[in-house]
C-alpha cells in the first residue's frame, strides 16, 4: 500500500523530534481516519505560524512581533539576562516562574563537529545586547550536554573580558540534559542556585 500523498504526510510527520516511522504512520492514519477537521486545524496552524512568526529584534526568541511581550514588558527586570539555547528552554524557564529578567535565545549551541561556531549562535548579537549599560548579570543557562557546556565556556569568557558577572545555572540540572526537558522544580532550584 504506497500512496504518494499518505508516504508524503508520513515522511513529514517523521521531521517531528522523536517520531519515528512507525509513530508517523499511526499519526497519519489517524488524522485521514479519524480527525480529518483535525489535520485541516494542524495543517492551517502550521501554516499561520510559518508566515506570522519571525524573530524577536532583542532577544531572537520566536514573536508575531518585531519586539517580544517578554522584551516589552515593563515588570521585568532588565538588569537580569538568562541565555538559553532555544525558544523551548526560554518556555521551560518561564513554565517554572523562577526567573523574572530578560531573554537572549541563541538559536543552537556550539557543535565544532557539525561547524556551529560562535558567529553561528548569535554571539556578537548577545555581546551587544549584555553590553547595553543596562545588564548587570548574565545567567548562562545552556544545556547540561558536551555542547552546551562549551557554548557556556566561550560566553563566558567573551562575557567576562568585557566586565560584565556571568553565572550559571546550578548543578541541580542532570548532565547531560535540555532544559525543556527537565521537570519544573528542578530548572526553579538550579536558577536560585545558580554561582
Amino acid at each position: 500500500m504506497s500512496e504518494a500523498a499518505l508516504d508524503g504526510l508520513i515522511e513529514a510527520l517523521q521531521r517531528l523530534p522523536g517520531v519515528g516511522q512507525k509513530s508517523a504512520q499511526r499519526m497519519a492514519f489517524h488524522l485521514l481516519q479519524h480527525d480529518r477537521d483535525g489535520a485541516r486545524r494542524l495543517s492551517a496552524a502550521i501554516t499561520h505560524a510559518m508566515s506570522a512568526m519571525r524573530h524577536c529584534t532583542r532577544c531572537h526568541t520566536f514573536s508575531e512581533h518585531e519586539v517580544c511581550t517578554t522584551c516589552t514588558d515593563s515588570r521585568r527586570d532588565a538588569r537580569l539576562l538568562c541565555v538559553v539555547e532555544t525558544p523551548a528552554d526560554q518556555a521551560a524557564l518561564e513554565r517554572s516562574g523562577s526567573f523574572k529578567g530578560l531573554y537572549f535565545v541563541l538559536m543552537g549551541r556550539l557543535d565544532p563537529l557539525r561547524g556551529v561556531g560562535v558567529a553561528d549562535i548569535g554571539a556578537e548579537a548577545l555581546l551587544a545586547r549584555a553590553g547595553d549599560g543596562v545588564v548587570e548579570e548574565v545567567i548562562l543557562a545552556t544545556g547540561f550536554t558536551a555542547e552546551g557546556e562549551v557554548t557556556a565556556q566561550a560566553l563566558q569568557a567573551a562575557l567576562v573580558a568585557r566586565g560584565l558577572k556571568v553565572t550559571r545555572l546550578a548543578r541541580g540540572v542532570p548532565a547531560g540534559s535540555e532544559l525543556e526537558y527537565v521537570d519544573l522544580s528542578t530548572i526553579a532550584h538550579a536558577m536560585g542556585d545558580r554561582r
